[in-house]
């Protein structure tokens, strides 16, 4: 069996070597990259299981290398963990904007806990074998097997992260999930994440939806629902459907 591919990209040196250390320990195939172009190159010649990103990179962010993995259909599936200083919340909000899976902050504290933080995200890769592979409803079509999502046949580019999501959302229409089973069901129990990272995400959902994107409602004092075929966000007082296109 070939062994996990994960990229590390990141210029501070000695980070370099112990995380290759450490990853290597673990089991995993390391490549390396030190700036922002080589890790585009790096990323789409390697095609690796999981990108760990940092966030201040020479000639190119992390932020913009995130952005562009994210455009790139080769590339738009590999889970992307971003190191970054900079601990604002803001700061995480962007880098899940862009596409991140996982925001980690620097100086790495426990070497087992983010390796802990590894193994959860690349559990999301793991085929399942329960319900249907493929569901439809209201013109879109998540097909685990293939890991598609289509509206009206046309796909849509979504992260790990999105497609989770829109695939919990989708199989139960009508269901009011609050953000907490959403996190443990589109983005896995033990993930470390912001209270409103849920929202980040749809929000980032909705908006590649574009024309549907209401199909994906907000239940007020809750988390939200994939509208079922023959409801109206206007027939129910508690639902507030997206304002962002």
């Amino acid at each position: 069996m070939s062994k996990t591919k994960v990229l590390v990209v990141e210029d501070y040196l000695p980070l370099v070597e112990t995380l290759e250390y450490q990853l290597k320990r673990a089991g995993y195939e390391v490549f390396r990259a030190t700036d922002g172009r080589e890790a585009l190159k790096q990323a789409k010649l390697q095609l690796p299981d999981l990108i760990v990103l940092d966030v201040d990179l020479p000639i190119l962010s992390g932020v913009e290398v995130c952005k562009q993995l994210r455009a790139n259909p080769a590339t738009q599936s590999c889970l992307i963990m971003m190191l970054s200083a900079l601990g604002e919340e803001s700061d995480q909000v962007v880098g899940f904007a862009m596409g991140a899976d996982d925001y980690v902050l620097k100086p790495v504290e426990s070497y087992k806990v983010l390796l802990q933080k590894i193994k959860a995200l690349l559990r999301r890769r793991e085929p399942t074998v329960d319900d249907a592979e493929s569901v439809t409803q209201s013109g879109v079509t998540v097909d685990r097997r293939r890991f598609v999502a289509t509206i009206d046949g046309e796909v849509l580019k979504l992260t790990k992260s999105e497609f989770r999501l829109l695939e919990t959302l989708i199989r139960q229409p009508g269901r009011a999930f609050d953000r907490n089973e959403l996190v443990e069901a589109a983005l896995g129990e033990d993930t470390l994440v912001l209270e409103r990272t849920i929202d980040v995400h749809i929000r980032a959902l909705r908006k590649k939806m574009n024309d549907s994107a209401d199909l994906i409602e907000t239940v007020r004092g809750i988390g939200y629902r994939f509208r079922e075929h023959e409801s109206s966000a206007h027939e129910d007082e508690e639902v507030a459907v997206a304002e962002e296109a």
